[in-house]
């Protein structure tokens, strides 16, 4: 049965909104990236795996260069991406994340963390072993969220120092 002309007619109303709005996308993702290949310290946070331009100028926008944080688990509790604790008798018990920091660049590490993952969980060095020991015994979102503290983390490292991220194996760089 052929479509009524209104009805073809707001169809490609719809499919011209919707290609303007990929190209919209398009040139934003341009400018991020072009912001990050000309500032130094988004250069150096996307060496960090799983951090990418968008990742990179956020985090530099949000904390610039980490300064304001004394350790990396601050920035890490910051972003909201540390466990609650509820202490009884002197025992502390750890629970979920907070959640109470800057949902934004939580969200974004947390997709960082899940689309590093794969590759990460199969590398050999310290990150890769973390990863694989802790997947035996934990939920799969729960890696991702450790995996996305220790970005957080990385992240600071990165930002207080002018080195940029490496991954090593027995005191030599690795590939990751």
């Amino acid at each position: 049965m052929p479509l009524n002309p209104r009805i073809r007619r707001l169809i490609d109303d719809m499919r011209a909104q919707w290609s303007e709005l990929d190209r919209r996308i398009a040139a934003f993702d341009a400018e991020f990236v072009a912001a990050a290949r000309s500032d130094a310290d988004a250069r150096r946070l996307s060496t960090i795996p799983g951090i990418g331009a968008i990742n990179a100028t956020a985090l530099v926008a949000a904390v610039g260069n980490a300064q304001s944080f004394a350790r990396a688990r601050d920035l890490a509790a910051w972003l909201g991406l540390v466990p609650r604790q509820a202490t009884t008798g002197g025992r502390p018990k750890l629970l979920g994340i907070t959640k109470r920091g800057n949902k934004y660049m939580r969200t974004l590490l947390i997709h960082a963390a899940r689309a590093a993952l794969p590759s990460l969980i199969n590398t050999e060095g310290s990150l890769g072993n973390w990863l694989r020991a802790l997947s035996t015994r934990a939920h799969r979102n729960t890696v991702i969220v450790a995996l996305a503290s220790k970005l957080a983390r990385i992240a600071w490292a990165v930002l207080r120092s002018t080195a940029t991220y490496s991954a090593t194996i027995g005191g030599r760089p690795a590939t990751v």
